[in-house]
């Protein structure tokens, strides 16, 4: 169980607030894995083990999982198992965007909260209060609000105005209305920096994860300038940039060196701080 004190405390330890995404691809990963039982895990847990002291937060994409059926939620049963067994102290996320009624909501907060036990997940807010409070209504648990993303297409709806304010802005003001909105925390795209200043005044306190950092072309720098609190508040996450640094037999020391070019820019932007 990690409540946000030990997440900032884990971010103080490491000088880092890198956050890794396990979108893992069978098509991309090092041809030597394929003829393993389950080369998912095998490829996972050759990252974890080589990253796991440089950052703070491991993110396993939902959709690399679910495109391989059973398979795919295996490995993932096994990824997040190795995770809570070997590295408990690491802040696990369920990307998985999820959003419905009620009673569904709750059901999909089981699966990923007690069943599979992450920390926290993502989850879509276009449904509203009754689709994203179940998810708020664990203990020591942690539902990140979809509120401007990385992608081309946030522009079509959520930096549309609705009267005098973005949607992603009334996303925002309305979220926090929530029972149990100090378990909330954003994700805002890296690539959208230039409203981080913004959102951070609106959301002081809450932590963002923040995707878009090295493939997508967003800057650690600015991300910092504008979305650093108090208490860091800042999970950055790189996917692709890390786990595929190279699809060789070197693939796990480079992603290694990728890691650990971010921390070292986090640990100079957490001194200069």
């Amino acid at each position: 169980m990690m409540k946000t004190d030990d997440l900032v405390a884990q971010i103080r330890k490491k000088n880092s607030f890198l956050c890794i995404g396990l979108d893992t691809d069978l098509e991309k990963i090092p041809a030597h894995f394929l003829h393993g039982e389950d080369p998912i895990f095998e490829f996972n847990k050759a990252i974890i083990e080589a990253t796991h002291d440089l950052c703070v937060a491991y993110k396993p994409n939902m959709a690399f999982y679910e495109a391989y059926g059973l398979k795919g939620w295996r490995s993932l049963e096994r990824t997040i198992g190795y995770l809570n067994d070997h590295y408990p102290e690491q802040f696990t996320i369920a990307d998985a965007k999820r959003g419905d009624i009620g009673n569904t909501s709750t059901r999909y907060a089981k699966a990923f909260f007690e069943e599979m036990a992450f920390d926290a997940v993502t989850i879509a807010p276009y449904m509203g209060r009754d689709s994203v409070e179940p998810f708020l209504a664990f203990e020591d648990k942690f539902a990140i609000l979809l509120a401007l993303t990385s992608n081309a297409g946030a522009f079509d709806f959520q930096t549309e105005k609705m009267g005098e304010k973005e949607l992603y802005k009334r996303v925002l003001k309305k979220a926090l209305e929530y029972k149990g909105a100090e378990n909330l925390m954003f994700v805002v795209g890296a690539t959208k920096a230039e409203y981080l200043g913004e959102i951070r005044r609106m959301v002081p306190d809450h932590f963002l994860l923040v995707p878009g950092v090295g493939a997508q072309g967003g800057s650690l720098e600015e991300v910092c300038q504008y979305g650093l609190n108090d208490r860091v508040g800042l999970l950055i996450n790189s996917s692709r940039g890390i786990i595929y640094a190279s699809n060789g037999q070197d693939f796990a020391e480079a992603a290694r060196s990728r890691a650990q070019e971010l921390q070292y820019q986090m640990k100079q932007l957490l001194q200069q701080r």
